[in-house]
């Protein structure tokens, strides 16, 4: 198709704002999808996305648009998460666009993630359509969230949408300023071919699946082609567009989007932001990308059964596929065995690795706690990146640790100022500016700590704000503190899955967390079992699991009083004796128990 009846576009919003049922709405209005087959959040197509009510993965989709006129465009949208952790799925989304609509609950009115998604538009030079949703909630507020919208983006407020999503009301018009207000592609199709890789899913019948946006020239079913990043040649077996499934078709050119199919097995070969030309006349040239992911939260992932530790090898190589956002290494654990020492961007993230890992390829796993990557400069003048505390050198050795923070935005209704400030003084947060978005919204900017955020942060945001408020964080360099690293020790060993790394000041409520918690889950034994926080060679917090203990004076039936002060001495030496030797089984829920701090 020309060039100048197509657009390209996303959604992008706030989480739970109405960007998955606008999409719906789409779909139904341009007749991609009868109503018959039609399914609330019909591209979330992930048990798990279906299960939370949230959107995981990007979802490209091609629809045909008959405008008023009677000309007919092909429209290719992108439906994107709304949740921060997975702020980086809606940067590769951005890449491939010249538009989004910005979707804004007209009952919330701007939130801290509304705000982060409006600042990767503008970085990408995107053209925004604002758009006022759920209008028919009774408690909705659209003059006055049309009037904050329009002071955000120096706009004039009556240019501004308003529709409801669920019952359909003004969403023609906005398909219409997509045509109207979204530019059409540029590109030449008679140049050398220059697509991005925005996204990729592996399939276990055809291998790697890229999805492309062509930038310029054309791609033909058969063509040689050639991956710049890694160098790697492949004949393209298939390509297409996306509908509800796959459609396949002889070309794609400059400025479509659709998918690619050329028979990748090895899982390395294909890298999301790489640019893929032909092997022949084919450009140097990369597309310019969008920004790198950064991991955040850094955690060991380790097979329940050690068995299985090829098949979560493989299973993490196709998951990467999908999901490029997650790194890891491999490594191993005294206690754990073998395992890998994963990147995610949060704990949410985490979870959902996790699960797909479960669901998706049937492998058992553990994770240990969680932690973020620390800078150390040791005395002899060498540097170093950890991240993971069983890396961490003796503390004599260690002139300095700094540790990554992060610039905090949180809006919520004033009441809650007070509650919010003491939970972040709390977390070591250090407060920037204030300022009152309306008479009775706030946005509070905090510099914390990145460590402080990733477990139980945004649980406690909520409970103290009633749920109103919300929040997104952007990393923001490295800062020196006291930090030391805790050691638990079951019966003087040292078990390094419950290793981490925390402030000084913390590490005495920290040990009696942890220890209190296993001391419920470690199983008794024939003998004690103590369990010991400890920071170097000093012990800062203990829990004792209490023996069994067997009447072995039961059988005595009266008789001298020193008989039964023999039995009770030899069963003295036999648990003695069994302490020296005996192991103890630490069982899967004591690694668990150890990520839900509360």
């Amino acid at each position: 198709m020309e060039r100048d009846f197509i657009r390209n576009f996303c959604i992008i919003a706030h989480i739970d704002h109405g960007k998955s049922t606008l999409a719906d709405r789409f779909l139904e209005l341009t007749g991609t999808i009868s109503k018959e087959k039609m399914q609330s959040q019909i591209l979330d197509d992930m048990d798990l996305e279906r299960e939370r009510g949230i959107t995981i993965k990007s979802h490209p989709i091609r629809m045909q648009y008959v405008a008023q006129g009677g000309k007919a465009y092909e429209f290719n949208l992108i439906d994107t998460p709304g949740h921060v952790d997975f702020s980086y799925e809606v940067s590769r989304s951005l890449a491939a666009c010249e538009g989004a609509i910005l979707v804004v609950d007209a009952a919330q009115g701007i939130e801290a993630q509304t705000l982060t998604n409006i600042f990767l538009a503008l970085d990408n030079n995107l053209s925004i359509i604002p758009v006022l949703n759920k209008v028919d909630l009774p408690s909705a507020r659209p003059e006055e969230v049309r009037r904050q919208v329009a002071d955000l983006l120096g706009i004039d407020p009556m240019t501004i949408i308003t529709c409801s999503a669920k019952t359909g009301e003004g969403v023609a018009s906005i398909l219409e300023r997509v045509l109207s207000d979204v530019p059409p592609p540029k590109g030449d199709a008679a140049a050398a071919l220059k697509a991005l890789i925005f996204d990729s899913k592996f399939d276990p019948f055809r291998g790697a699946i890229a999805y492309v946006r062509i930038f310029d020239g054309t791609i033909h079913r058969g063509d040689a082609i050639t991956f710049l990043s890694t160098g790697t040649n492949y004949n393209v077996d298939e390509i297409g567009f996306f509908r509800m499934g796959r459609v396949p078709l002889e070309t794609l050119e400059a400025g479509e989007v659709g998918y690619m199919i050329a028979n990748i097995r090895t899982v390395s070969d294909i890298k999301i932001g790489d640019t893929v030309t032909t092997r022949l006349g084919g450009t140097r040239d990369a597309v310019a990308g969008y920004r790198e992911v950064k991991p955040m939260v850094f955690s060991g992932i380790y097979p329940v059964d050690k068995a299985d530790y090829e098949d979560l090898r493989s299973a993490l190589d196709k998951l990467q596929l999908n999901d490029s956002s997650i790194s890891y290494v491999p490594e191993t654990s005294s206690a754990l065995g073998f395992g890998f020492r994963a990147g995610f961007l949060g704990l949410l993230h985490m979870e959902i690795v996790q699960e797909r890992l479960y669901r998706e390829f049937d492998v058992n796993i553990i994770t240990t706690i969680p932690n973020v990557k620390y800078y150390i400069r040791l005395k002899n003048g060498d540097e170093r990146y950890i991240e993971s505390p069983t890396h961490m050198p003796p503390q004599q050795d260690i002139e300095c640790i700094s540790e990554p923070v992060t610039t905090l935005q949180i809006i919520t209704p004033a009441e809650y100022v007070g509650a919010i400030m003491k939970l972040c003084e709390e977390k070591r947060g250090k407060m920037g500016t204030m300022e009152y978005l309306e008479p009775t919204r706030v946005c509070l900017h905090y510099r914390i700590p990145l460590s402080e955020i990733i477990i139980d942060f945004f649980d406690k945001l909520k409970s103290c704000s009633r749920g109103y408020a919300s929040m997104d964080y952007e990393f923001d360099g490295y800062e020196k503190e006291n930090l030391v690293k805790l050691d638990i020790l079951i019966n003087g060993t040292q078990v390094d899955a419950f290793s981490s790394i925390v402030h000084r000041d913390n590490t005495y409520h920290f040990g009696q967390e942890i220890t209190s918690k296993l001391k419920k889950l470690i199983p008794r034994q024939q003998f004690e079992v103590a369990i010991q926080a400890a920071v170097g060679n000093k012990v800062i917090a203990r829990s004792t699991v209490k023996a069994f203990r067997k009447d072995v004076t039961s059988k005595c039936y009266g008789g001298d009083i020193t008989r039964k002060r023999k039995l009770l001495e030899k069963q003295k030496e036999g648990k003695k004796r069994m302490k020296q030797v005996g192991n103890i089984e630490i069982p899967q829920e004591a690694f668990l128990a150890a990520l839900s701090r509360e």
